[in-house]
């Protein structure tokens, strides 16, 4: 798993927090919340039933998340 998250290494200068909970029921339920430092946030969920295909779902779908956040922050300036 800290193999998958080092995927976001470059983006923690643009993270104020990065919360990552895990649930099990049938399925796993990965949600996300994630607090960039110039105040915007954004939430992820996904679920699966196979761990790693869910945790890559997911880290991919971040990805996307702190680089959108990060283009718009560069139109701004």
């Amino acid at each position: 798993m800290e193999k998958k998250l080092k995927r976001t290494k470059y983006a923690e200068e643009r993270l104020v927090d990065l919360t990552l909970c895990i649930k099990r029921d049938k399925k796993f339920v990965f949600e996300c919340t994630l607090n960039f430092r110039w105040g915007a946030s954004a939430h992820i969920e996904n679920d699966d039933y196979d761990f790693a295909a869910g945790l890559s779902k997911l880290l991919d779908v971040l990805d996307q998340k702190v680089k959108k956040e990060n283009d718009k922050m560069q139109e701004k300036k």
